[in-house]
């Protein structure tokens, strides 16, 4: 009796000081949800769109054990290009940020330090979802925790190279995908 009390109570203490997992690692947002219609102020203004072309607000808890930034990326699987649409790509977040404001991208609210890629419309910063009309198009907005303290990419840096670089030092993940049509 007293060797199964020993052998639970380890597993119980490696469990409660183990890292975290990265089903652990959680992204939410006030402005979307998983699967929901984005909102008209994540949709693009122009190209036919009538949005407001703000970054929505993301919250992150649980990262990894030796996370030390963070990268924002939001795609498009579904665009018809045959790589698919970048609408935003933000690295050298801080790890001790855990929360990126409503329009913080085009406010200039982004955290200090952090980079934001020129995205698939040409411009640094967020560019809201404008898929063509009729069709449904799915929108990935993920957290990427990363092992390093800021990934050296150049200013003028494509989406390719930044999502190699995010890719290689990723330690875990957080998404949201949400859609939208017109």
């Amino acid at each position: 009796m007293f060797r199964i009390s020993l052998l639970a109570s380890l597993l119980l203490a490696a469990t409660v000081s183990a890292p975290a997992r990265a089903e652990d690692f959680r992204l939410s947002s006030t402005a979307m949800a998983e699967g929901a219609q984005l909102k008209p102020a994540q949709v693009f203004a122009g190209f036919g769109c009538t949005g407001q072309n703000q970054s929505p607000q993301l919250s992150w808890s649980g990262a990894p054990a030796g996370t030390k930034s963070f990268a924002i990326t939001a795609y498009d699987p579904d665009a018809p290009t045959g790589s698919g649409w970048w609408h935003w790509n933000v690295v050298n977040i801080p790890a001790t940020v855990q929360e990126i404001k409503p329009g913080a991208s085009t406010t200039g609210a982004m955290p200090a330090g952090a980079l934001e890629i020129n995205n698939d419309y040409g411009v640094a910063g967020f560019g809201g979802a404008c898929p063509p009309p009729g069709e449904v198009h799915r929108y990935i907005f993920t957290v990427h925790a990363l092992g390093v303290d800021k990934l050296d990419l150049p200013a003028n840096a494509s989406n390719a190279l930044a999502g190699f670089m995010i890719g290689a030092n990723t330690l875990g993940t957080a998404k949201i995908t949400a859609v939208y049509n017109r």
